[in-house]
């Protein structure tokens, strides 16, 4: 996902018979039935497709963990020398964690939400407030990997936000909603502190690119 705007007739072998013909039966031999082989070949087609499909989710999943794991050593390491990359190739850097008790998650934010951060965590928009800060910051994340937990995110649940200089913000949440991918007001500015978590929707689709999105609103709690 993007910031906002987180595939006739059948002949046989020429074998001294004529060509479009079916050969004739053999005396005590049962007739092959020549239609069997394209029903085969598509089954075994569907199968292949389908190892394919569930070996890449595999992958997709495998790969957002391990990177949230190596975003957490970073995270470590940032907090006591500033800014660090993930790994050496990166071109982006964990900003906050995300943390929510009820659900057991714990997620470490990257500066930005290009497709290659968002392969590896939520992603912090660029433009709106910062996590934790005053104003309306904005996360977005995938719905197959680190974010979809919020389908089962319900109001007045709690949500934990740790800035870089180990700053805890406690957010509960107010509202949930869906939303055409077009329609901007979830990036708006808010004149308290919120924090505004968008994924695809639904959860359930097959295809990349929908056209609705899912919003979570929660306010910044006192304390």
């Amino acid at each position: 996902m993007s910031a906002w705007h987180v595939n006739g007739t059948s002949s046989y072998a020429l074998r001294g018979r004529a060509y479009g013909t079916e050969p004739s039966a053999t005396p005590g031999r049962p007739v092959r039935n020549s239609r069997r082989a394209p029903v085969v070949a598509l089954v075994l087609l569907l199968v292949a497709l389908a190892g394919w499909q569930l070996g890449g989710a595999v992958w997709i999943q495998a790969k957002a963990a391990l990177a949230q794991r190596l975003i957490a050593s970073s995270w470590s390491g940032m907090q006591e020398d500033g800014a660090k990359r993930p790994w050496p190739w990166a071109d982006t850097h964990p900003v906050a964690r995300l943390t929510v008790p009820s659900r057991h998650v714990e997620l470490f934010v990257l500066a930005g939400t290009s497709g290659r951060s968002l392969a590896f965590g939520p992603g912090h928009v660029d433009g709106t407030a910062a996590p934790g800060s005053e104003g309306n910051s904005v996360i977005v994340a995938h719905r197959d990997t680190h974010f979809a937990f919020l389908r089962d995110l319900h109001e007045n649940e709690e949500i934990l936000v740790e800035d870089a200089r180990g700053r805890v913000s406690r957010y509960l949440v107010r509202e949930v909603a869906v939303v055409d991918k077009h329609d901007t007001r979830p990036l708006d500015p808010a004149d308290s502190p919120q924090l505004t978590l968008i994924t695809c929707w639904p959860f359930d689709a097959v295809q990349p690119g929908t056209d609705q999105r899912y919003v979570v609103i929660a306010d910044r709690t006192r304390g």
